[in-house]
């Protein structure tokens, strides 16, 4: 067994890892050299707009880093052969087609959803009533 001692391992570290690679299979070599490959293990999300996305583009940090949409986020579910691998919702209608939730929470969920979608921060009547400076989130759910 391979220890992990980092947040990131270069490809061939990863296949061995990973991979279910037989003994004098070496699948790595076909993508050229084993250190021009490095897979972050933790990778790193930023979720943000507004000073931070502004610090951060005026600093010229993209010279060092990659910045991407994401496409979703998944959840495991359950370990060894019978994990699943679901998407976690990020509209109404993925909410109501989840598995990662009952019936009840789809709903909660779809209704979450739909108010982030049509919130606007310097509309009031989008609020639904809560006065957004001093409520805590447990309050929105």
């Amino acid at each position: 067994m391979i220890t992990m001692e980092a947040a990131s391992v270069n490809i061939e570290t990863l296949f061995k890892t990973y991979g279910n690679v037989r003994d004098g299979e070496e699948p790595w070599k076909k993508y050229g050299r084993v250190n021009d490959w490095n897979v972050d293990l933790i990778p790193k999300l930023l979720m943000s707009n507004g000073e931070l996305t502004n610090i951060l583009v005026s600093t010229d940090v993209t010279r060092y880093l990659e910045f991407r949409q994401i496409a979703g986020s998944y959840v495991q579910q359950g370990e060894g052969p019978k994990a699943t691998v679901a998407k976690v919702p990020s509209d109404a209608g993925e909410a109501l087609r989840s598995s990662l939730m009952g019936l009840f929470e789809k709903r909660r969920a779809k209704k979450f959803l739909e108010w982030v979608g049509e919130f606007k921060e310097d509309d009031p009547s989008t609020h639904l009533g809560l006065n957004l400076a001093s409520v805590t989130m447990k309050d929105v759910y």
